[in-house]
């Protein structure tokens, strides 16, 4: 039974009905081809064969589905902000209203494209934690103006009395606790290499090589090119060994140009401040993102730094929360590429040190190194099989299994555990060497785990889980005397 009055009040507290921007119809079409790549990929194939008839059919077919799909969405999607809550309707056979109250809402994350900068719009995500760790969003409006986007957050903000430090303005008075110029960027871009061009052209190559008549990776296209150009094929002939050097330099260019261009995409204009919701990180070239993470919400911190950019003082500092962040993450990066000092800075937002004041590094079993050469012997006799039957694999095999396990002996001295007040410090690896800091109020579970091997040795390894991340994230501390693991598991669930 539906009471009049309180109808007639939730119908007072809440706004106007208000529709997403027009441009919509433009903004959304990005959304649309993604999602029929499979029919523009066989009108490409169609067009190859000289069948433009059915070429013409398919893009119009496509162009009255999409155009048509978003007029009507446009139509049927209309949101109101009220006093308490923000009421979005959607769906034309099925309709739903999803309605969101502003004590749930953690934060509202403003998210530009380029073509949403060039006319001035925005997509507003309400974050609230209900989508766990999965990708699914709590509540988003695709295209409003951005003042208005601005305005619906101040709205909300206000409601949780956060009305001083929300506005943008409030925030570039002050000094940011953590910045990139674009020399620092192009750094970032340089440690960040990246082979991902080959790996688009290996995609290429094996799903429309033939069509295209190009397919770099087969032995026909080389032979046909060399034939072309008979004095091209006498020099690689005649020196080989500048034809090696020159293709791992070319390697190594195609590798940096792309970790460069991919980091300068998503990194330039790295701004984190200090708000009064959270810390507030700003970045992105062609798509700008403005989130703020709510500091009750992170789990865990996690410095991450390898030998090279060890050597330079670099490290990078992630944030494990419960929030999501535009890619369905919970894992923020807060600093791609920081000092020591600056790290410090920004967990000192959090009450957090780096590093353990008090207890000493405590050191994990040799038998971290010895369980992984052992599992290693079955891969050991299968390269020497290759190495008898097809040498060339054989040797890349073994070479391989060289590699892993000289890695783990150089990570076996370096992986290593604190237990300091309320803290638990958790170092690993050697190339990617990784540094967990977890307040034990965070921690959810803790268990002890081994195998036949483990046991064998009399070691285990202590699992625990943080919610956040990709889900429930997992970290553990590994090969630890039997004794010591499950004295580690009492400690830390005594202290969580």
């Amino acid at each position: 039974m539906t009471v009049p009055g309180a109808a007639a009040a939730a119908a007072v507290e809440l706004g106007p009905p208000e529709r997403l921007h027009p441009w919509y119809l433009l903004t959304g079409l990005g959304g649309v081809v993604r999602g029929a790549w499979g029919l523009l990929a066989a009108g490409a194939w169609a067009a190859t064969q000289g069948r433009w008839w059915i070429v013409a059919v398919m893009l119009g077919a496509f162009a009255i589905l999409s155009i048509g799909g978003l007029l009507v969405r446009w139509l049927k999607t209309e949101y109101r902000v009220g006093a308490h809550e923000i009421r979005i309707d959607s769906g034309l056979m099925s309709r739903n209203s999803r309605a969101i109250p502003f004590d749930r809402i953690r934060d509202v994350d403003i998210e530009q494209g380029p073509l949403q900068r060039l006319l001035g719009l925005a997509k507003v995500r309400f974050e609230t934690g209900a989508a766990g760790g999965t990708k699914t969003d709590d509540g988003v409006l695709h295209t409003i103006s951005l003042d208005r986007a601005e305005a619906i957050r101040r709205h909300i903000r206000a409601r949780h009395g956060a009305v001083a430090s929300a506005g943008a303005a409030a925030d570039e008075d002050e000094a940011p606790l953590f910045a990139m110029d674009a020399r620092r960027v192009l750094t970032d871009g340089l440690f960040n290499f990246s082979l991902a061009v080959l790996a688009g052209l290996v995609g290429l190559s094996q799903t429309a090589g033939n069509m295209l008549g190009f397919d770099p990776f087969s032995r026909r296209f080389w032979s046909n090119m060399l034939e072309i150009s008979a004095p091209l094929q006498a020099l690689v002939l005649a020196h080989q060994i500048v034809t090696v050097v020159a293709g791992t330099l070319l390697l190594l260019l195609v590798g940096s140009a792309t970790g460069i261009f991919r980091t300068v995409l998503r990194e330039y204009g790295f701004r984190l401040d200090r708000a009064a919701a959270g810390l507030r990180r700003r970045r992105g070239l062609l798509t700008l993102t403005d989130v703020t993470l709510p500091l009750k919400r992170v789990q865990a911190a996690i410095i991450t730094t390898g030998p090279i950019r060890n050597a330079f003082n670099w490290a990078e500092l992630k944030l494990q929360s419960l929030a999501q962040d535009q890619a369905g993450k919970g894992d923020h990066v807060v600093a791609p590429l920081a000092h020591p000092q600056e790290i410090a800075a920004i967990l000192a937002e959090l009450g957090w040190p780096a590093g353990p004041d008090a207890a000493p590094w405590r050191p994990i079993s040799r038998a971290f190194l010895y369980i992984f050469l052992l599992s290693m012997i079955p891969l050991v006799l299968i390269g020497l099989l290759q190495l008898w039957w097809l040498p060339p694999l054989g040797i890349a095999f073994l070479a391989g299994i060289a590699g892993a396990s000289l890695l783990r002996a150089l990570a076996w001295p370096r992986t290593r555990f604190a237990l300091d007040g309320e803290r638990l410090f958790i170092q690993t690896g050697w190339w990617l060497q990784r540094r967990v800091v977890l307040p034990l109020d965070k921690v959810q579970s803790a268990d002890v785990a081994d195998n036949f091997l483990t046991r064998a040795f009399g070691v285990a390894t202590v699992r625990l889980g943080v919610a956040g991340g990709g889900g429930f994230s997992d970290h553990a501390v590994p090969a630890l005397p039997n004794a010591e693991a499950h004295a580690l598991r009492r400690a830390v669930l005594a202290r969580a």
